[in-house]
């Protein structure tokens, strides 16, 4: 199942912080799908999801923003 969090206008490092917590209450193998336009986002998720144990399945720009597909493994 595919979650959807709006993280754009958050800075360093509320969009990780945000993220981490949506993925605590999910189930393994569900996708959350972060939206982000904070420039640290794209150093931070892939850093965040190599800690985590998580899979960072795509990243993409969209209208300004980034999103970040992350499954959640552990």
């Amino acid at each position: 199942m595919r979650h959807i969090l709006d993280a754009k206008s958050l800075l360093c490092p509320l969009p990780v912080l945000k993220a981490r917590k949506r993925l605590k209450a999910l189930n393994i193998g569900d996708e959350l799908e972060l939206q982000a336009d904070d420039p640290a986002a794209i150093v931070d998720v892939p850093h965040y999801c190599a800690e985590a144990g998580h899979t960072l399945l795509e990243t993409r720009e969209e209208d300004g923003f980034h999103v970040y597909v992350i499954r959640k493994d552990s």
